[in-house]
């Protein structure tokens, strides 16, 4: 025969064992100790392989699903304590949306992590404390918990650097009179060009050092495009689209608001335009 006991406090978990565990030649006790609750598992069959792999994948969800969102919300608290209520909300549940999703990889492996170390643990003791198997032998889960925050900050601080170069560049060509009547702006792959009304080439600084109007947020070779634009200042900006629309482009749309115009002529028609 084969016990396992798991110590807890936790209700929630506790409810969760009682109703989910289902193994033929199982019973399961409960005894409330001085500081524990303990729920003992007793296996009476011969595949004592399989009865420790089904407790291990239960133990699984049970983390999974009522430690996980705290241990996160722990992380985030600790690491970046100096972000807004609001911003540390953000950052959980887009980790949380990540994790549940499971077509990533951090989705399961995660999963295999905790399930090794309860395979490991349960074959050679009898018993565990659930909290402190969590904080000494789930090294490697944490660590992929702490690289999910990381990547879900760094998203949102570029994210929120970006809103912030926006809108400071907005405020500018809002406040700045026009000094140019019209320019088109040919977008693709490479070379984009910017030309004038009469469709002569607007010359671009290629010396990416000297631009006036980048920040951290950069585009690589959009930038001197849109350096040259806010340097122009122009009542209108007709794109001529012969690459798919990308973030630059709608950048240029939240910047330059109602002055953008798509151009609605294809390559072979209207004025030449020197390519």
């Amino acid at each position: 025969m084969k016990s396992f006991a798991l110590k807890t406090n936790n209700i929630d978990i506790i409810n969760y064992l009682l109703n989910n565990y289902a193994y033929p030649n199982t019973y399961i006790s409960i005894k409330k100790f001085k500081i524990y609750t303990n729920i003992i598992f007793h296996y009476t069959g011969n595949s004592e392989n399989t009865f420790i792999s089904k407790l291990s994948n239960l133990f699984v969800d049970a983390i999974i699903k009522f430690k996980e969102p705290h241990l996160l919300k722990k992380i985030i608290k600790t690491n970046y304590f100096y972000f807004s209520d609001n911003e540390q909300e953000f950052v959980f549940k887009k980790c949380m949306d990540y994790l549940n999703d499971s077509s990533t990889i951090e989705h399961q492996v995660r999963l295999e992590h905790i399930y090794i170390a309860f395979i490991k643990y349960i074959s050679s003791n009898k018993s565990v404390i659930l909290k402190g198997f969590i904080n000494f032998r789930l090294f490697n889960y944490m660590k992929i918990l702490d690289y999910v925050v990381d990547t879900f900050v760094n998203e949102f601080v570029v994210d929120r650097e970006y809103k912030e170069f926006i809108n400071l560049l907005k405020t500018y060509v809002n406040s700045k009179p026009c000094t140019t009547d019209i320019v088109h702006f040919i977008y693709r792959d490479k070379n984009s060009k910017i030309l004038d009304e009469n469709f002569n080439e607007i010359p671009l600084k290629n010396e990416i050092n000297n631009l006036n109007y980048v920040s951290d947020v950069s585009f690589s070779e959009n930038d001197i495009s849109l350096n040259t634009l806010l340097t122009l200042l122009p009542q209108k900006i007709v794109i001529h689209l012969f690459k798919e629309s990308d973030d630059f482009i709608k950048t240029l749309i939240c910047i330059f608001e109602n002055r953008i115009e798509f151009s609605k002529q294809g390559l072979g028609d209207g004025p030449k335009i020197p390519l």
